[in-house]
């Protein structure tokens, strides 16, 4: 799948908005965290969440889409659903942070919807994205870090799995490639590391990045 870009999209101007996009077992939560206690550290205001389920409305959605008990939904559900977590978490989570001047990190966001509903079910691509910025105001990151994995790599990590982490590797395969031609479309905007590598050296280079993009922020 190749980004459609349909509109040359928002970006908030105040605070800063960073997101961590990759494959199941790449590390995001691992690098969101990194990347919040430096901020903290230089005496920034952070928000750190993920998606889906960070408000009380997305972990009913969670539930739903994430449990093997729930078994079957058709494609179209399923993207309608994570479509509407993101809109309660943008309205509720991050504009609201922004709006103050805070640095947001999220763990998953639009790219995921795109890479998962759209390459690994095979949806069709602008529909989708369509739908994915209007959820969201159509509101980008000001960088997006797309930790790069295998996914036989990243999937051996689990022992028990969810309804996703469950697919099937050709599924895992093809999202892993839309991560990558998302980032490789927009350069200015991501950053693609490779996951392998130490998580501190990904973390270092993840702050020189971000470094440059913290004069909208509040202290």
């Amino acid at each position: 799948m190749s980004p459609t870009y349909l509109s040359p999209g928002v970006y908030a101007e105040s605070g800063v908005f960073v997101c961590f996009e990759g494959g199941e077992g790449a590390g995001k939560s691992t690098q969101s965290e990194r990347l919040r206690e430096w901020l903290l550290g230089e005496g920034y205001d952070v928000v750190l969440t993920f998606e889906p389920g960070d408000t009380k409305v997305g972990r009913e959605i969670r539930r739903i889409v994430l449990s093997p008990e729930t078994g079957d939904l058709s494609d179209r559900t399923e993207a309608l659903l994570y479509a509407a977590d993101k809109a309660e978490h943008i309205d509720t989570v991050v504009l609201p942070a922004l709006d103050r001047g805070a640095v947001v990190v999220t763990d998953r966001y639009v790219d995921t919807l795109l890479a998962y509903q759209g390459a690994g079910r095979t949806l069709d691509g602008a529909e989708l994205e369509r739908l994915a910025r209007w959820a969201t105001h159509d509101l980008r990151p000001d960088l997006t870090v797309v930790l790069d994995v295998q996914p036989e790599q990243g999937l051996g990590r689990f022992e028990g799995r969810d309804r996703i982490e469950g697919e099937s590797l050709e599924f895992h395969t093809r999202a892993r490639e839309a991560f990558v031609a998302m980032a490789e479309a927009d350069p200015d905007h991501y950053l693609v590391l490779d996951a392998r590598q130490p998580v501190e050296e990904i973390a270092g280079a993840v702050r020189e990045r971000v470094t440059p993009l913290l004069g909208k922020a509040r202290r």
